[in-house]
């Protein structure tokens, strides 16, 4: 039988000014291990650490501009867009216009801290 998720964990954000993560299936909310679906409402000026992840991560952009930095430069991901990065390449996120951004988060297999591999502060 389908398995209503009424409503998301709000999930510890990495990264300054603080972000809003609200994760509908992932380790948190559902136990999921497989994979994690969460949306981010990130405002003007936050940005978050370097990370290489042990997961791919396919973002896709609602609203707003997301910046990825990787190792060959940066990508600006705008409203209607969307970014893959594959296992173990470095990025860095981050929302420098006005409004911030929002956006859907999905990664393969689900987010972990310890499969982020944060850069260090």
């Amino acid at each position: 039988m389908p398995r209503l998720i009424d409503a998301p964990a709000l999930v510890t954000a990495a990264g300054t000014p603080p972000k809003r993560i609200e994760e509908y299936a992932g380790r948190v909310r559902s136990l999921h291990t497989g994979v994690s679906v969460a949306r981010m409402v990130s405002p003007q000026g936050w940005v978050e650490p370097g990370q290489r992840p042990d997961f791919e991560e396919i973002t896709v952009v609602l609203r707003g501009l997301l910046s990825v930095e990787h190792e060959a430069g940066r990508l600006d991901v705008r409203a209607g867009q969307a970014v893959v990065s594959a296992p173990g390449e470095w990025v860095r996120y981050s929302t420098p216009e006005p409004g911030g951004a929002e956006y859907v988060a999905v990664c393969l297999p689900a987010f972990s801290l310890d499969a982020a591999h944060r850069d260090p502060d």
